[in-house]
């Protein structure tokens, strides 16, 4: 069993648990469930925008120790006004190091879009993510068949979310439903956890065009990231190169200036 395998069996564990703890009516009565959310795709687009979505992440499989310290609300308020575009969120405890309170402390601290950064494979993952205050999910083509993409996208577009659609390969862009607005090109390899920028700049072409496009992971540089701007990328979630700082905000600050 890989990390993948460990971490969606646990999700399973979670979600089984979860239900009883937090029953979906309780879920329901969130202040945030029936708050509007922000259009993530729209804020991605925006000219007044850099296009970069900036993620709070403690750790990782790969890198157990990014910055287990950080606090949310200094890390998430220094990203926006260092000019990102929008938030991500690990809400994965046992791997990441996450919590859905981040994201409910990010939300208090930050008007803009909130992507709910998990493994999601149930229905009441999106439900939850409404009550903490997300505005959209992730969707990882990796764990998912193409009917459950399909079943859970059409979900969170009743509850108003968006969705950010995550490949790792071109045979998964036959996942792709329209009820996806946004679709990202994870440069990471899941086997062997490389990252190869090229795998962004080879798929840009196939991809759907009326998807908002982000290319995620391995983004180290401001050339990097207007290299793939120039293949067409409307945007780029950047957590790790952040992170690893000292100072998340003022990394994500040079960044941003720096981009063209």
């Amino acid at each position: 069993m890989n990390v993948l395998d460990k971490i969606v069996a646990q999700k399973h564990k979670e979600v089984q648990e979860n239900r009883v703890l937090q029953p979906i009516e309780l879920l329901e009565k969130s202040v945030y469930f029936n708050s509007p959310t922000i259009s993530l795709s729209e804020y991605v687009k925006r000219s007044d925008k850099s296009g970069v979505i900036a993620e709070f992440k403690r750790k990782s499989p790969s890198k157990p120790e990014i910055n287990l310290y950080a606090d949310v609300a200094t890390v998430t308020t220094g990203y926006m006004r260092a000019g990102a575009s929008a938030l991500s969120v690990l809400t994965d405890q046992l791997f990441f190091g996450g919590s859905n309170a981040h994201l409910t402390t990010a939300r208090k601290y930050n008007f803009c879009p909130i992507l709910r950064k998990d493994f999601i494979i149930d229905e009441y993952q999106i439900i939850e993510a409404k009550s903490i205050g997300a505005d959209a999910v992730l969707l990882i083509c990796e764990i998912l068949t193409k009917e459950e993409v399909a079943k859970l996208a059409k979900f969170a577009k009743q509850l108003n979310l968006e969705v950010l659609l995550e490949l790792h390969s071109e045979e998964q862009l036959d996942k792709y439903t329209p009820d996806c607005q946004l679709i990202g090109v994870n440069n990471r390899n899941l086997d062997t956890f490389n990252v190869s920028l090229d795998f962004s700049k080879n798929l840009f072409e196939k991809l759907p065009k009326e998807a908002v496009k982000i290319t995620e992971s391995g983004i180290k540089s401001p050339q990097e990231a207007s290299i793939l701007k120039g293949y067409g990328y409307d945007g780029y979630l950047i957590g790790e190169n952040f992170m690893k700082t000292a100072d998340p905000g003022l990394a994500a600050a040079e960044f941003i200036s720096s981009l063209n």
